[in-house]
């Protein structure tokens, strides 16, 4: 599905990922799990096109997106969403305009009923004439995914989008990505420093270290590891 080979990425000279290799099966749900600076975001932001690696080569279904520093398919032709840490709604737009604005720009036909099943399947139908900054954190993030999601994308790609909620909310998102990844039949690669979350959603866990993949496995495999870097960050 989403192949990474060989990617080298620098920061200010400084290298940020270092020959990493990484395949992302089809319909999982992929966390990569790691603390600051580990190299993660990175990786989304390589993926959807909006950074060009130094060297290696970058696949999505198979066909080259990134290659030898150049950008060969971009962003907005990827069909990939991407909810960002600090959620990115449009303050000006109600919760109604913030999903339908894609759907607009792309001329889309029944642009008010594919925003009011979103809503529905959501919850989020009283809120439509809202503004983002009456909803709660948990609607915040509903709305952020709701807003990629109406686009119908292949891949979806969350960068520690439940870092300033509480364990309630937490748990409660939580349960929609799980929903969210059998009712729409999505590809989900999922950023966290949080393990507790990872165990909680992943098919799959990628552990990161400085720019490296320390180890990869189910979330059972993960707990068992005998991998020293991993048994460490699995203490906090």
């Amino acid at each position: 599905m989403v192949n990474l080979k060989n990617i080298t990425h620098y920061y200010d000279n400084k290298s940020v990922l270092n020959n990493l290799s990484l395949n992302i099966e089809e319909n999982q749900l992929t966390c990569l799990l790691g603390g600051s600076g580990c190299g993660k975001t990175t990786i989304l932001r390589l993926i959807a096109g909006l950074e060009i690696p130094e060297s290696g080569q970058i696949t999505i279904d198979n066909r080259n997106v990134t290659e030898k520093q150049k950008l060969i398919i971009p962003p907005h032709e990827r069909n990939i969403g991407f909810i960002f840490q600090d959620l990115a709604l449009w303050p000006h737009f109600t919760v109604y305009k913030n999903i339908a604005f894609g759907l607009t720009e792309r001329n889309e036909d029944n642009v008010r009923n594919t925003v009011f099943n979103m809503l529905d399947f959501f919850g989020l139908q009283e809120y439509s004439n809202k503004y983002p900054h009456q909803l709660s954190g948990g609607q915040k993030q509903l709305l952020a995914i709701s807003r990629a999601l109406v686009l119908k994308p292949k891949i979806l790609l969350m960068d520690e989008p439940l870092s300033n909620l509480d364990v309630k909310l937490k748990r409660k998102i939580l349960e929609h990505i799980r929903k969210i990844k059998q009712d729409f039949k999505l590809t989900i690669i999922y950023v966290t420093h949080d393990h507790k979350e990872a165990f909680a959603i992943a098919d799959k866990i990628v552990v990161l270290d400085k720019g490296k993949i320390e180890e990869i496995g189910t979330v059972e495999e993960i707990k068992k590891s005998n991998n020293k870097f991993v048994q460490y960050f699995l203490e906090y």
